[in-house]
């Protein structure tokens, strides 16, 4: 044989394009970079972004953990890695986080998007919103999964801020990255990065990737002695070399990493101004069926104006919380839906009330006690929701 054809044999395939970035987790300050706002594949890294969105979503009151999500057609028919889900199957939305957070699932993926926005498509038009709010701004999302699609893309920096968002915006479902196995309901799922979260003191996950145009991703935390690191790999070129450099980075980062700092957590993202990613309203609300104690809807015509109530109050309180006019009826219905949606503890129960003004519809929420209604005005506020405390019915 030649020896330039036996030399040529010899070598490995063309690798995919490397990155990699290095972040001190708390307070998000740069240690390392290569490559970091390259736009490459980011294959299941897309996957944080997707289960950030469904976090958002139970906290913002869209849908809950016992959720039972209709499986899809085009959600059954993702190629592997899946959950082995079927069309019309039910399953809970607590178990397709898991299959995603765990085993990558690329069906369990597309169910969560669907069953947020309603279509893949605008659940990506979500995925992008979001990603832009975060401060992601070289990434550009076209499914929930993040298996090879034009133009589907993201960076080492932006999945290292994605990661970080994750530890500090859903604290409590964190422990998902670091699970090695878990109860998905059909099945029990292993962690595609337990190799990694073996072999590294201190780490506690996050996310795997791999496509052939991508090769070996993985975003990883690990924290030692109070001091965490973010590390993140691009175009590994298997699991193997992928989790040695990891593990490479995350050494970097800890010796070059301050033992103290002001820890600088971030907030949580608005969005254009407001706290809901969404730009429409749901049809109907996704609240569970009306307790029968608040009676059916009422309307009444108070003084020769127009007043709409929802959800009858039977708290005699004598406080509310007024939100800002709205040209049409509809709008402020769809602002006390949002909005309640926004502070459900406080505003749940509260009496819904639409009243004619000058110019238009003023909306409101009454039968709150003064203290209510000022911690729950105090929260909206902080999250962008313009509202002010109002004595009376």
């Amino acid at each position: 044989m030649p020896f330039l054809v036996a030399l040529l044999l010899a070598l490995p395939g063309r690798a995919a394009p490397y990155a990699e970035f290095v972040m001190d987790a708390r307070t998000g300050e740069v240690l390392k970079s290569s490559n970091a706002d390259t736009r490459l594949h980011p294959a299941s890294l897309t996957k944080m972004v997707t289960l950030y969105i469904a976090f958002e979503a139970v906290r913002m009151g869209e849908i809950t953990l016992d959720t039972e999500v209709r499986i899809s057609r085009n959600a059954a028919n993702e190629p592997p890695s899946k959950l082995g889900l079927r069309a019309g199957q039910k399953i809970a939305l607590r178990y397709l986080i898991r299959a995603a957070a765990v085993k990558s699932a690329n069906d369990a993926a597309t169910a969560i998007g669907e069953a947020i926005s309603g279509s893949e498509d605008a659940f990506a038009e979500r995925m992008n919103r979001t990603a832009e709010a975060l401060g992601m701004t070289n990434s550009t999302f076209k499914n929930a999964h993040g298996l090879t699609r034009s133009g589907h893309l993201s960076t080492a920096r932006d999945m290292s801020v994605m990661g970080r968002r994750l530890f500090y915006d859903y604290p409590q479902y964190y422990n998902l990255f670091s699970r090695r196995s878990t109860d998905a309901n059909v099945t029990q799922v292993r962690n595609t990065n337990r190799r990694f979260l073996n072999a590294y003191r201190g780490a506690d996950g996050i996310k795997t990737g791999f496509t052939n145009a991508a090769g070996f991703n993985l975003v990883s935390s690990a924290e030692r002695s109070g001091v965490r690191i973010i590390a993140t790999v691009f175009g590994g070129r298997s699991t193997a070399t992928r989790n040695a450099q990891i593990m490479k980075l995350l050494d970097y980062g800890f010796a070059h990493a301050p033992a103290r700092v002001t820890e600088r957590k971030p907030e949580l993202p608005t969005y254009n101004g407001a706290t809901r990613p969404g730009v429409t309203a749901p049809a109907r609300s996704m609240r569970p069926v009306m307790r029968s104690y608040l009676g059916a809807l009422q309307a009444s015509a108070i003084r020769g104006e127009a007043r709409v109530v929802t959800r009858a109050s039977t708290s005699g309180q004598d406080y509310g919380i007024q939100l800002d006019p709205q040209g049409t009826r509809s709008a402020a219905d769809k602002l006390l839906l949002r909005t309640a949606l926004q502070e459900l503890d406080t505003l749940d129960d509260a009496l819904r009330r639409v009243d004619r003004v000058s110019g238009g519809f003023k909306p409101s929420f009454v039968g709150l006690s003064e203290r209510e209604a000022q911690r729950a005005c105090t929260r909206l506020r902080a999250n962008a929701i313009a509202c002010s405390v109002m004595i009376g019915s």
